[in-house]
């Protein structure tokens, strides 16, 4: 990936200003944002507001143990979680895994290293509906999560991060009911709860954009309305796409 794509974001959380640094020009030139946080406040503030892709995260933090950060993010959402940490002793990786960690390194570590390790924890978070690659493909419409890119018959669609994340969790369960509920806490966490205006705002947006770069899809872009319920994706089941607000 070169440097000028506008890849995955990613947020780190890391008390060592001058190791987030080096992270931060090391992910950049790779082709990641990054957005930084010194403390677990800030680093949950960051994550609540920005919803990235991944989370790399220091357990030595000063204000909260990065185990708490781990089980806070977990009770909102599947965002895939690469621990960066001093600690050795093996009780302490067993339990960031079992708090909900995806991956665990040790410092110090090697670049190539940890961006192999952010490959693969991107490609996870596409579940059993990715590809090798950890692509979502879907009838025409293909969602890059490590690229943090949307094509439709291999056209770009510039979607916001909450449209891109509301793609995803209808593409990663193509065919099956996404209730609103499931996609507030997926995309904007448990303290939205109720708030269905925000899903139909940016529902509308992804279905719009996605018409827009293939009229073919059809007013609903593949996005079935579920009445009183939610939404289902409906790409490659040939079934009608013209679902409604």
């Amino acid at each position: 990936m070169s440097p000028d794509r506008d890849g995955a974001e990613i947020l780190v959380i890391e008390d060592d200003r001058p190791t987030r640094l080096v992270l931060a020009r090391e992910l950049a030139a790779a082709g990641y944002r990054t957005v930084q946080a010194e403390d677990a406040r800030s680093g949950l503030e960051r994550f609540a507001a920005r919803r990235p892709d991944l989370v790399l995260l220091d357990l030595g933090l000063p204000d909260r143990d990065g185990l708490d950060v781990i089980r806070a993010i977990r009770r909102e959402a599947a965002t895939p979680i690469v621990i960066l940490s001093g600690r050795f002793a093996e009780r302490e990786k067993v339990e960031a895994l079992e708090r909900g960690a995806d991956d665990y390194v040790t410092k110090p570590f090697g670049v190539d290293e940890l961006r192999a390790r952010i490959r693969v924890a991107l490609r996870h978070a596409a579940g059993p509906a990715g590809d090798a690659q950890g692509r979502l493909l879907a009838g025409p419409v293909e969602l890059d999560i490590d690229h943090h890119e949307v094509t439709v018959a291999g056209r770009p669609v510039a979607l916001t991060p909450r449209e891109f994340e509301i793609l995803k969790v209808l593409m990663t369960h193509r065919g099956r009911i996404v209730t609103k509920g499931r996609l507030l806490r997926a995309v904007w966490g448990t303290a939205y709860q109720g708030e269905d205006a925000y899903v139909y705002v940016h529902v509308a947006g992804v279905r719009r954009k996605l018409t827009a770069a293939d009229p073919d899809l059809g007013a609903g872009a593949g996005i079935v309305t579920e009445p009183g319920v939610g939404y289902r994706a409906t790409w490659d089941e040939g079934t009608d796409s013209s679902g409604r607000l």
